[in-house]
């Protein structure tokens, strides 16, 4: 890195007043997202446009400053904490959705627009976007992008990479790219696209992205289903998955989840069920109907204790709030949290539930198990201490059984979370060394002086 006084010099010549932050408080601002990570910044930058992107990554190549993109700081994988120090460059700032239209059905919108406010500003036209991570209400689209987030509705639509038709993205030295477009075949050279999706900003830094967005069916319908074993109920959502209905989502939370979410939101759930089961359907009136039928009576003819389909909006959204307010009310039962976020095929979605169960039974360790269980992304997440060490150490042996189990049954280390700092050292034990240095040289490509994210995905 450059002495640190010239190049901050020159990236205040070059951006508007206002734009660089280099005091200790604004440093320290910028040194965590939601994991346990931190490092602090040499320096933040508030994007406002393009054009300060590309300043500030022309005099980051110049100097060999590590640059750190950061949308709102809501991820869980260490992505945007600089942990080499340099620049924390937020696209927070840049949030304005720039087009809709109806008649393509894409919009157009910069890093900064939250999820949350993109689909607020949908329901007008009879429009949505499917990607909804959890973290929806604060997550933006820019760092939804970066991580390929999922969520609920994932199961029956797809993740982000589905949905990003074309992006403008400034590479190191302040090149800019116009990739992909708003066509719906585009089959025009390498997807290039598809490559910046998921790169948790180690490739370069999107300033915009055009979406691909579809009509919002007439109608839903939400099922909750109350079992007393959570193996059972693993079990119902395979038999769901295979009789033919393809739901828009099958939300899973046991024992554990339910209990705190009760405790927390004082909701009316049944306290003693060991498993709790979220399935909606949409589409035409007369279709869900008839699916969300099928959907009680499968959960019913495997043993579901309580099932009932929400009779009104207000409670259909009461459903929806135990589900999104998991994270949350686990922090009642330790003083931290470690949330985990694995993948495995189907057909071995039982299987892994119980697995996590014997590991957390095993370490003497207590782990919720909750997710997206029709599509196998499932987030054990442990209950514990940081302060007492005996216990961490435990936490750590039972996190890393909780990866090679996913990994041996097909599955993967991340469905939706991204790989950043918590899951580097990993990442070979799931990838091939040959594929790995693919990847390596793919970065190398856009990034030859390893200046973009530095430290992430990659073990060191």
């Amino acid at each position: 890195m450059g002495e640190k006084r010239e190049w901050l010099e020159e990236l205040k010549r070059e951006l508007p007043e206002g734009r660089l932050l280099t005091s200790r408080e604004d440093r320290v601002a910028y040194s965590y997202d939601a994991t346990w990570e931190e490092g602090w910044p040499d320096a933040v930058v508030l994007a406002h446009a393009t054009e300060d992107v590309v300043a500030t990554l022309r005099v980051a190549q110049k100097y060999r400053v590590p640059v750190v993109p950061r949308g709102a700081a809501s991820g869980l994988s260490g992505g945007s904490v600089p942990e080499h120090g340099g620049i924390s460059l937020s696209l927070a700032p840049m949030r304005r959705i720039i087009e809709i239209s109806p008649e393509d059905l894409v919009a157009v919108v910069q890093p900064g627009v939250i999820n949350l406010d993109l689909q607020k500003a949908l329901e007008p036209h009879g429009l949505f976007y499917p990607p909804d991570p959890a973290s929806y209400d604060m997550s933006t689209i820019g760092g939804n992008i970066a991580e390929n987030a999922g969520g609920p509705r994932c199961l029956k639509y797809g993740v982000t990479t589905d949905y990003v038709m074309g992006l403008e993205v400034v590479i190191p030295g302040g090149e800019v790219l116009r990739l992909g477009g708003r066509s719906i075949k585009n089959v025009t050279g390498y997807d290039l696209v598809r490559l910046f999706v998921g790169s948790e900003g180690t490739l370069g830094v999107v300033t915009e992205a055009t979406l691909k967005l579809l009509p919002k069916p007439p109608a839903t319908a939400t099922v909750s289903a109350f079992f007393d074993n959570l193996n059972v109920a693993a079990e119902t959502v395979v038999a769901v998955l295979t009789s033919g209905i393809l739901p828009l989502t099958t939300e899973l939370l046991d024992g554990v989840s339910i209990r705190v979410v009760e405790d927390f939101l004082h909701l009316g759930l049944p306290a003693g069920a060991e498993a709790m089961l979220l399935i909606a359907v949409e589409g035409e009136t007369g279709c869900v109907k008839e699916e969300i039928a099928r959907v009680e009576g499968i959960c019913r003819t495997h043993g579901a204790s309580t099932v009932e389909t929400a009779a009104t909006p207000e409670e259909e959204s009461r459903l929806w709030r135990a589900r999104r307010s998991v994270a949350a009310a686990l922090g009642r039962l330790r003083p931290h949290t470690l949330g985990e976020d694995i993948a495995v095929p189907r057909s071995r979605i039982p299987e892994m539930v119980r697995t996590i169960q014997e590991i957390g039974e095993r370490w003497g360790v207590t782990i919720a198990v909750y997710g997206h269980i029709g599509d196998g992304n499932l987030h054990p997440t442990i209950a514990c201490d940081r302060n007492d060490p005996d216990e961490m150490d435990r936490v750590s042996k039972a996190a890393e059984e909780i990866f090679a189990a996913a990994v041996r049954m097909g599955g993967t280390l991340s469905g939706e979370h991204g790989i950043g700092t918590v899951k580097r050292a990993f990442l070979p034990s799931a990838l091939p060394n040959n594929v790995l240095d693919m990847m390596k040289a793919v970065k190398q490509i856009f990034d030859p002086h390893g200046i973009m994210n530095p430290g992430k995905v990659f073990p060191d």
